[in-house]
């Protein structure tokens, strides 16, 4: 699948700031990334996985800065603002 993001398009613009804004607060993570198999099925326990890889961790503290930008983002743009991460 490939997306063509075309420049000036305004709904385009806000959907990327959208995704953008909502790791907002976050600190940078400096990490290899790397496609390994695991020896143990509890090595990788509570890394987010794929056929592609391991995905990168969200600091476990981010709950609450997630929280809230989901609720700004949702209120800049008329949606009903959500009580809790789901």
């Amino acid at each position: 699948m490939k997306i063509h993001f075309e420049d000036g398009l305004p709904h385009q613009t806000a959907a990327i700031n959208a995704v953008c804004d909502l790791f907002r607060g976050q600190e940078i993570a400096h990490s290899e990334f790397t496609v390994t198999l695991p020896t143990d099925q509890y090595e990788l326990e509570g890394v987010v996985q794929s056929d592609l890889g391991i995905g990168n961790r969200i600091d476990n503290t981010a709950d609450d800065y997630l929280l809230a930008n989901l609720r700004e983002i949702q209120l800049r743009n008329g949606i009903p603002q959500d009580a809790a991460l789901r």
